[in-house]
């Protein structure tokens, strides 16, 4: 039982998707902050200097009572809060991430379909036709 274990966890499906969990977590990091840092800040100022990080709505106050001047602020109050801005940076980076990984699979399936179009036939499978075509002719003869 140990050694089908250790064939299965050391087998090469199990390291691709091991490396692929890695790599996938680095890349959420980086696409988190490209749209934290880079995108949403000139999209708040384009709409009136707003920092969608901090667009939240209060559904119960805390100790002391709204109003609240950020978030952060409302949390450490205890107040519970709907935390619009957050959820719309993460539906940026959401797409972004589903875009890159639709660009990703495209670019491997046209590499696959060139893959397969330009691979070269098998020298048994040719030799195994010169064979078939040599007989036809004998057999015509």
């Amino acid at each position: 039982m140990f050694e089908e274990f250790k064939k299965f966890a050391l087998g090469g499906n199990m390291v691709d998707m091991a490396v692929g969990i890695v790599i996938g977590a680095a890349f959420g990091t980086i696409v988190a902050s490209l749209v934290e840092d880079i995108i949403m800040p000139p999209i708040g100022m384009l709409l009136g200097g707003v920092d969608f990080s901090a667009i939240f709505t209060v559904l119960k106050d805390g100790v002391p009572a709204a109003p609240y001047a950020s978030l952060a602020a409302a949390k450490s109050a205890g107040a519970v809060t709907i935390n619009w801005g957050s959820f719309v940076n993460t539906l940026i980076s959401f797409f972004i991430v589903a875009a890159a990984i639709f660009m990703v699979v495209k670019l491997i399936n046209k590499a696959k379909a060139q893959q397969s179009d330009t691979a070269e036939a098998d020298p048994q499978v040719e030799l195994l036709a010169e064979i078939r075509d040599l007989l036809k002719h004998r057999q015509s003869q």
